[in-house]
């Protein structure tokens, strides 16, 4: 089964309930009639219900009317989420009238929903700027238990199949954290394998990539991940994973045998993850523009609960896939 089809069935097992804070934009509104009609997740599209189905129809879209539509404006729960902000946020400066012209923004809004149990994920990001969708959920959803840190990983799909997971390959952190400490990029190792099993549906063999492979060089960066690796074995004990290894020594048997003899999963990597986000972020788009590999994500991972971003440059394919991995990481997080 093709890697995307496998994540649209699995969300259609689970119809988890995903908030789309950008009701009015066009690609929004058709990949929500597509999820809709195809039965793949419960949606609330936050916007004006007459402006929602105004736009739909002018669209020629015909499921818009299957999801909740919640208008920020005037929406019944208005004082329940006012309040709930208070609780969370009162110490720290918020007003009930700030929190109530808050909660008019759809991103807010979006955000307590999740807060409140009202829903599981939130897909957003095609009008609005990263910043501005992740400031509400760092404010109100706040980090996973254990974790301090966001970070972002990408699905990727090679041409190659003997390398990774059947060609699946997942990269981090290529999108969030710019320099993370050693405890954080040993969180980030430990997440992204949580997002290699719920999202991708194997199991993770993680490599700790670096300039050095097993004391080959020394240099403070290497002593980096050699604490990240020691770190995150401790954090997650079960967790098959290396470090430091070069990327050649983590992907390619014979040469993880020669340079790393001892270690029981170099060469057979599923999981890279890159000690800054620079390295990362070049090595992601290096290999699908070079190597013809299909990039999916940024999948946000870290968060208390799923919350996406998408590129303000995203078709309606990518926001589809977006909130079907939003239906599959919420999955896994409410099995735990």
């Amino acid at each position: 089964m093709d890697f995307i089809h496998k994540i649209i069935e699995n969300a259609k097992k689970h119809r988890k309930h995903i908030v789309l804070p950008e009701g009015l934009e066009e690609r929004i509104l058709r990949a929500a009639d597509h999820v809709l009609s195809n039965d793949i997740a419960r949606l609330t599209i936050i916007g004006s219900p007459e402006e929602v189905a105004a736009k739909a129809k002018s669209l020629g879209l015909t499921s818009i009317g299957n999801a909740n539509i919640v208008d920020p404006m005037n929406n019944p729960r208005k004082d329940a989420y006012v309040d709930l902000m208070l609780q969370l946020r009162q110490s720290k400066g918020l007003t009930r009238a700030e929190a109530v012209q808050l909660i008019e923004n759809p991103l807010y809004l979006g955000t307590m929903m999740i807060k409140a149990g009202d829903a599981d994920g939130e897909v957003a990001g095609a009008v609005n700027s990263t910043g501005n969708v992740l400031r509400p959920a760092f404010q109100y959803v706040k980090t996973e238990a254990g974790i301090s840190v966001v970070s972002g990983a990408f699905f990727m799909l090679l041409k190659d199949s003997s390398y990774g997971h059947d060609g699946i390959m997942v990269f981090a952190d290529c999108a969030v954290h710019p320099d993370p400490t050693d405890h954080e990029l040993a969180e980030i190792a430990v997440t992204t394998a949580k997002t290699a099993r719920a999202i991708g549906g194997f199991e993770p063999k993680v490599a700790m990539l670096s300039f050095s492979t097993k004391g080959s060089a020394h240099h403070e960066m290497v002593d980096k991940v050699v604490r990240a690796t020691q770190i995150a074995k401790e954090l997650d004990p079960d967790l098959i994973i290396d470090g430091e290894l070069q990327a050649d020594a983590a992907i390619v048997p014979a040469i993880g045998k020669s340079k790393a003899p001892c270690s029981s999963m170099a060469g057979n990597a599923n999981v890279l993850v890159f000690p800054t986000l620079e390295s990362g972020n070049i090595a992601y788009k290096l290999v699908q523009r070079l190597g013809g590999a299909e990039a999916v994500g940024p999948v946000l991972q870290g968060m208390a609960a799923p919350i996406n971003d998408l590129s303000r440059g995203c078709s309606v394919d990518d926001i589809i896939i977006m909130i079907a991995i939003t239906c599959n990481q919420a999955a896994d997080m409410y099995r735990h």
